[in-house]
């Protein structure tokens, strides 16, 4: 261990990701900047997650350092949790999904974006996330930016370039300041909410490599969300909340009528394609979230608006309703793959995407 380059706390709580806990472990042993140390959080796990960690802490007892749950936490709590645990010594803190996992120039190429200037708190990179490459859009290079800047991205142009907790190194001294880092208010979206919040006041460093992988064919929360069209009532969320932070008042309220407008069609969409309960548990549960009521006039007069266009407009009906079969067909091809074990072999994985036939 180098003791003259800056420290990194890793960290990575857990809860039953036998599958692919040690995938994670081995990505963090294998980063070739050696000054780091690795905390992993045990919340209550009852396959062999456990066993898999305490395996490698006695391996690497002086790197990897096992924490055990006395009682069960949600998983912001134990992320909330694992990241209260980190060294007042380290510099840097590295997040680390328990699904996913670090390239080998991860933390080095990350510290030394750090390290160009002293306003910078947060650094991100290119993700691979599932099969695809995502959080472009800076120009290169792009060693510091203002972060202010950062946000104004995504409010104004929808560039998101800040991910998953994986993708980011964060400064220690920003996380140790927060007590919780996240806040459980703003679930399922907590993990954006705190950046948005940190570049107020600190600037964005970024790695134009790809440094991590999220994964996108398991059960992950992520997933689940997508699968919800949750990206629409997000950026109203956030526009809400933060917008006021990085927007003219002019701005501001171009912005959020323009995301209000396409929220709604969105729910509009999923009525006529009779989406499921799931759907609209998770939608009403935002829109109370942001303070819609659904005898406002405001919002009766954006959704109606949207299902009167649907209605007068047969094109897109026969779309919307095709879009619907089309779903359904989707799900129940993903429970027979999930019944068959399909999620869970890499191979079938890798023909697919060549086009290829899975099966023997």
């Amino acid at each position: 261990m180098n003791s003259k380059r800056p420290l990194v706390c890793v960290v990575t709580p857990f809860c039953n990701v036998g599958d692919y806990l040690a995938e994670c472990i081995e990505s963090v042993l294998r980063q070739t900047y050696d000054n780091w140390e690795y905390i992993l959080v045990n919340n209550r796990s009852t396959d062999k997650s456990a066993e898999i960690a305490e395996h490698y802490v006695k391996l690497h007892p002086e790197r990897i350092r096992l924490v055990h749950n006395v009682d069960f936490l949600s998983q912001i709590q134990n992320y909330n949790r694992a990241l209260s645990l980190i060294s007042p010594k380290s510099k840097y803190c590295k997040f680390v999904q328990a699904d996913d996992w670090l390239f080998p120039e991860c933390l080095g190429l990350m510290v030394e974006a750090a390290e160009r200037d002293p306003s910078i708190g947060v650094v991100g990179s290119y993700s691979l996330e599932g099969r695809d490459v995502a959080f472009g859009g800076l120009p290169y290079p792009s060693p510091v930016v203002d972060g202010k800047a950062v946000c104004r991205l995504f409010f104004l142009e929808s560039r998101y370039l800040f991910g998953s907790p994986t993708q980011l190194l964060l400064r220690s001294d920003l996380v140790l300041k927060r007590t919780p880092f996240y806040d459980e208010s703003y679930i399922p979206f907590e993990d954006a909410a705190v950046i948005f919040q940190l570049l107020r006041r600190c600037n964005f460093g970024f790695v134009h490599q790809v440094l991590t992988f999220s994964r996108r064919d398991n059960s992950s929360v992520m997933k689940a969300l997508m699968d919800l069209d949750c990206s629409i009532a997000f950026q109203v969320l956030m526009q809400r909340d933060f917008g006021h932070d990085f927007l003219t008042p002019e701005e501001y309220r171009a912005q959020l009528w323009w995301r209000e407008r396409a929220y709604f069609q969105t729910l509009a969409d999923g009525l006529l394609e009779l989406r499921g309960k799931e759907f609209w548990k998770f939608h009403k549960s935002m829109l109370k979230r942001m303070g819609y009521s659904f005898r406002s006039a405001h919002f009766l007069q954006l959704f109606l608006g949207e299902v009167a266009d649907i209605v007068l407009n047969p094109k897109r009906s026969v779309t919307l309703f095709i879009h619907s079969l089309r779903r359904q067909q989707k799900q129940r091809r993903a429970r027979r793959r999930a019944a068959s074990g399909y999620a869970h072999d890499p191979t079938s994985v890798v023909q697919e995407a060549k086009g290829q036939d899975a099966s023997p």
